[in-house]
């Protein structure tokens, strides 16, 4: 329960894909990079990173990393695969969420619904419509990366700044500022934009035995 209630606060988390988008895009904004980046791409695929900074006593503690790989297709559909330090599958089909824990043949499966709206992962898995649910703001450049705030509109997320650092046209970080001053970050490495995908690809296909839970 533990693992689940971590990946599943950081993706609908977020996670980010992209690719270069358009010429120029060194000197461009980062809400102008990002607006085209959502425009530009609608499926990707990559690897990311993913740390937990804790603050414990005034001193900033960052856990284990974890790290896997990403699938996304927009509007609401992803594979989000945690393969260190150890097997846990996100996959949503447009309708429904499924959380597969491999040790312990384990699915959790929930409906998407409105949940995505206003959270991390509806800013690369959800609508183009990203300013319904979100205040977009420029935060900067910090790191080599121009920074985009996106403050969700909704007091329903757990979540209460999000920072997306952009280079060259794609989201290369993610940074995820809980209710609890917890911050999640993500950083994203080798994007394919606009990957060939089948029409079933995020279908998903229940382990055989596994134990099963609808929420």
């Amino acid at each position: 329960m533990v693992r689940f209630q971590h990946h599943i606060k950081t993706i609908t988390l977020a996670c980010a894909v992209g690719g270069l988008l358009f010429a120029g895009a060194v000197h461009a904004s980062a809400l102008e990079q990002f607006k085209s980046f959502v425009a530009s791409t609608k499926s990707a695929k990559g690897d990311f990173v993913q740390r937990q900074v804790k603050n414990i006593d005034g001193v900033a503690k960052t856990s284990t990393p974890s790290s896997g790989t990403f699938v996304f297709a927009r509007p609401g559909k992803f594979i989000w695969t945690y393969q260190k330090p150890y097997d846990q599958l996100l996959q949503a089909d447009g309708e429904q969420l499924f959380i597969y824990d491999k040790d312990l043949n384990q699915v959790t499966v929930k409906k998407l619904g409105d949940a995505l709206g206003s959270s991390p992962a509806a800013i690369l898995f959800g609508s183009n419509d990203l300013e319904k649910n979100f205040t977009l703001a420029e935060a900067g450049t910090k790191d080599g990366l121009e920074w985009l705030k996106a403050t969700p509109k909704s007091k329903d997320t757990s979540f209460e700044l999000i920072s997306i650092g952009l280079r060259n046209g794609q989201p290369e970080a993610m940074e995820l500022k809980d209710s609890f001053g917890q911050v999640s970050t993500l950083t994203f490495s080798k994007f394919e934009k606009n990957p060939a995908l089948t029409a079933t690809y995020f279908k998903f296909v229940m382990p055989k035995g596994a134990d099963v839970f609808n929420n």
